[in-house]
Formats: C-alpha cells, sequence, structure tokens
C-alpha cells in the first residue's frame, strides 16, 4: 500500500507497519486511516506484537495540513467541509478515523511505536495509541490541533491522561509545546531512549522479551491494566480472578 504511504508486512508473531511519506516527514490522510484500521481488522489471529515506525528522519508530522481546507492531490474531502455535516454524520465520520488508532489497544496485540524525530499531533496520537515507545535522542512529541483551532480526536487524549496525568496533559496540550525525548522519558510518556542506531535492535530485543510468555497470559493481562482505572479495587481483583480461571482452564486444556 505504498500508493496511500504505508507499507504492511506479518512475519510469524510480528507484524510491521510503515509509514512512508518521507517527502512530507510521513504527513498522514484520512485514506491512511482507514487502511490503518483495515489492517487491524484483517491480522491474523497468531500476531502478538505489531510495530509501528515511520520511514525518514520523522516518526509523523501529524495531519497533511493540506487536507484542513482541501488543497491536495488525495481526493480527500476537506475536513472543514465536517463542520457542515449533520452531527450524527460527524460522529461516524469521526469514528471511521478514530479506528486507525483504537486497534492497536487490542488486548490481543502488543503495539509497539519506533519513535524518531517529530511526533506532531497526529503522529503524536498514532504513537500514544501503541501500549509500548521507544524513542530516539531526537524524539520530540507535540499536541497541536489547539494551535488549529481543533482538539485532538484520535484517541490520544485518554493514553496521554493516563501516563502523565491530568494537570500535565493539559498543559502539554493547551501550550501545544514541545516534549523533548529526554522530558517524555522523566514523565512516562517514553519507555526507553535509545541511540539511532539502536533503535531497531532495542525493538527486536523488546518484541522478542514481549513474545516470551504465554500468549493467553500476556492477552488478559493487558485487559486487566486497560481496564483498571476504570473499575473499583473490588471489581478489579474479581477482574483478576475472572482472567486467571480462564488461564487456569485453558492451561489444563492444554496441559492436563
Amino acid at each position: 500500500m505504498t500508493d496511500l504511504g504505508l507499507r504492511f508486512s506479518v512475519d510469524g508473531p510480528v507484524a510491521r507497519v510503515v509509514l512512508d511519506r518521507p517527502e512530507v516527514r510521513n504527513a498522514q490522510t484520512p485514506a491512511m486511516w482507514r487502511a490503518l484500521a483495515d489492517f487491524g481488522r484483517s491480522l491474523p489471529d497468531d500476531v502478538r506484537v505489531v510495530v509501528l515506525s515511520g520511514e525518514g528522519p520523522s516518526f509523523s508530522a501529524g495531519l497533511d495540513r493540506r487536507l484542513i481546507m482541501g488543497e491536495n492531490d488525495q481526493g480527500e474531502e476537506p475536513l472543514l467541509s465536517l463542520g457542515a455535516k449533520p452531527t450524527e454524520e460527524v460522529y461516524d465520520i469521526v469514528a471511521e478515523f478514530q479506528a486507525g488508532f483504537s486497534w492497536l489497544r487490542n488486548p490481543n496485540i502488543i503495539s509497539i511505536a519506533a519513535v524518531q524525530g517529530h511526533a506532531v499531533g497526529a503522529g503524536f496520537q498514532l504513537a500514544l495509541a501503541c501500549d509500548l515507545r521507544v524513542l530516539t535522542p531526537d524524539a520530540r512529541f507535540s499536541m497541536r490541533e489547539p494551535a488549529l483551532g481543533l482538539v485532538p480526536d484520535l484517541g490520544g487524549t485518554q493514553p496521554l491522561v493516563q501516563l502523565v496525568g491530568y494537570s500535565r496533559a493539559l498543559e502539554i496540550c493547551a501550550t501545544t509545546r514541545w516534549v523533548e525525548a529526554a522530558e517524555a522519558k522523566e514523565i512516562g510518556l517514553a519507555n526507553i531512549v535509545v541511540p539511532a542506531e539502536e533503535l531497531a535492535g532495542t525493538v527486536k530485543d523488546l518484541t522478542d522479551a514481549v513474545l516470551t510468555p504465554l500468549a493467553g497470559a500476556v492477552r488478559e493481562t493487558k485487559a486487566l491494566l486497560l481496564g483498571a482505572a476504570d473499575r473499583s479495587y473490588a471489581d478489579q481483583l474479581k477482574a483478576e480472578g475472572a482472567a486467571q480461571e480462564r488461564r487456569l482452564k485453558e492451561l489444563l486444556a492444554a496441559f492436563g
């Protein structure tokens, strides 16, 4: 799918997604979001890890700004024209866009973003959609949507708050400032920061480590952690018990 600015591959338990529009710093389009959602829906059941990266010096410069006014060669409707549509239609269109990001939270997979250079707006939100983020020292995040009169609407607000807390998340979004790699590591946006020449190797090591435990145990654990913030402690204990029961039954069936 290089014509859309994406490359997809699946090699056993590992799938890879590469943003491939380096000439525009991997700026994103709605067509790319639809293709991402389609890829997520079509993943084979045995895929356990998805690695997402960007070709060239930047992860993603965010939304291709030519699409805001419709000044583009992508055949896309101007995004500002959404404001003239009925409310329910706007909700449906935005939900379609969001689906290109939300599949990365699926408990059946662990998603890893390999981030170098700029990760702006939609690029920042794509990295936030992933479970883990490995950065190079030149990586820098910015939530630029408010500077354009817009809000972040591609699923990035919840994970941002979960990672850094409400106050810091609001400050990052409201000021649209840059968050450099060192700060990202300090406040929890990055799992690790490594030299650029070690990025691919570190991501591979992390992928191998994630693949070591049994798939069902990782899947159930991710689901427990994703839902923890929305449950009371008592409900979380019940959820842990239910998940453990499923694991024990599965293990018994496999090895008993």
